[in-house]
């Protein structure tokens, strides 16, 4: 059976103790393996591992050893309650070794978990466990957390109730970093709100969040290709608490300005240039890049990759002028810049 991502939020929470098995598959190892975690835990509690309930079965082990799936399964352990053999990155190349297994499959062997890569939908692994009547196949997806899944993580980090803006806040937060940071971000939450009954605040998620430095450094070059100038310095001053290098700002300066350069002197227009980018620029994103290309124009655009060139070709010689200095003049140079024609 195939399991919808609606069906899988309730399935790995409350997994069927009489399903043969579960196929779990997806492009991002840390979501399977949290999943993975997620739905083992549910079967075996706590202590399943300790109680040796749960068998672990790497799949090079099995393709040289088929029949320690079978034994697996069938095999009877010392401590009462449901056993799970887990079968860790399968192929399709072992589809016939899970298949005997989950033939001879009966009630009371222990649950067959199945964990894989992405799977094309003629996959004969996921055909195997999308036809069989006791069994489940589910895909995860790059996709952020929903309200209710962001809210299960909380609850099981032993976070307390959440205002408005501090939903809003790990909302957007989940949308920027992955699984395994969003579980330690509830988990430092939790922490931080040790003691204190007030509310989750977008204040308190503000302090415990990781910082990314990419997004720092996003933000100031956005703001340097908007003429933003005296948002610039606070900006840079984080970056280089960040231990972020003045060659690794300029690199980015130059690249960004390529972009919105190669953007603004399409022969079809900014809009048509920003279509051509790669990797490609999308939503809210694609927006902002379109309107900085549209503001400075091409000619500006050429003076400003200049100006980064030289900037660079400075940083990387033999000068003993602060290097962080230079930098920044050459950012709020080009800030102000937007002003001009």
């Amino acid at each position: 059976m195939k399991l919808t991502p609606r069906q899988a939020a309730g399935y790995f929470a409350r997994p069927d103790p009489d399903s043969a098995g579960l196929l779990i598959y997806g492009a991002d190892a840390m979501r399977v393996v949290l999943k993975r975690q997620e739905v083992i835990a549910a079967l075996i509690g706590p202590r399943g591992e300790e109680e040796m309930r749960l068998t672990r079965i790497a799949a090079a082990d099995l393709r040289k050893d088929p029949a320690m799936l079978p034994d697996a399964i069938k095999a009877q352990g010392f401590f009462p309650g449901l056993r799970v053999a887990l079968v860790e990155d399968a192929a399709d190349g072992l589809t016939k070794v899970i298949s005997a297994a989950l033939s001879d499959w009966r009630p009371g062997d222990a649950q067959v978990i199945v964990t894989a890569r992405q799977l094309a939908p003629r996959s004969s692994l996921r055909k195997l466990f999308e036809a069989h009547p006791s069994a489940r196949s589910v895909g995860i997806y790059n996709d952020p957390p929903d309200r209710a899944e962001l809210q299960a993580i909380l609850e099981k980090a032993g976070v307390g109730a959440v205002e408005r803006d501090g939903m809003a806040a790990l909302e957007a937060l989940s949308r920027t970093i992955g699984p395994g940071d969003l579980h330690q971000l509830a988990g430092k939450l939790a922490l931080y709100k040790l003691g204190d009954e007030r509310p989750v605040s977008g204040a308190d998620v503000e302090a415990v969040a990781p910082v990314s430095t990419e997004a720092a450094l996003d933000d100031v070059l956005n703001v340097v290709a908007e003429g933003r100038t005296d948002e610039v310095w606070p900006l840079l001053s984080r970056l280089e608490s960040q231990g972020v290098q003045p060659v690794s700002l300029c690199i980015g300066a130059a690249r960004h300005f390529r972009r919105l350069h190669m953007a603004a002197s399409d022969p079809g227009g900014v809009s048509s240039g920003i279509a051509r980018l790669r990797p490609p620029v999308h939503g809210p994103r694609r927006d902002r890049m379109q309107r900085q290309a549209q503001g400075w124009g091409m000619a500006r655009l050429e003076r400003a990759l200049a100006i980064l060139t030289d900037t660079d070709l400075h940083l990387r010689s033999a000068s003993r002028a602060p290097a962080m200095a230079m930098m920044t003049r050459t950012l709020l140079r080009l800030s102000m810049m937007t002003g001009r024609r």
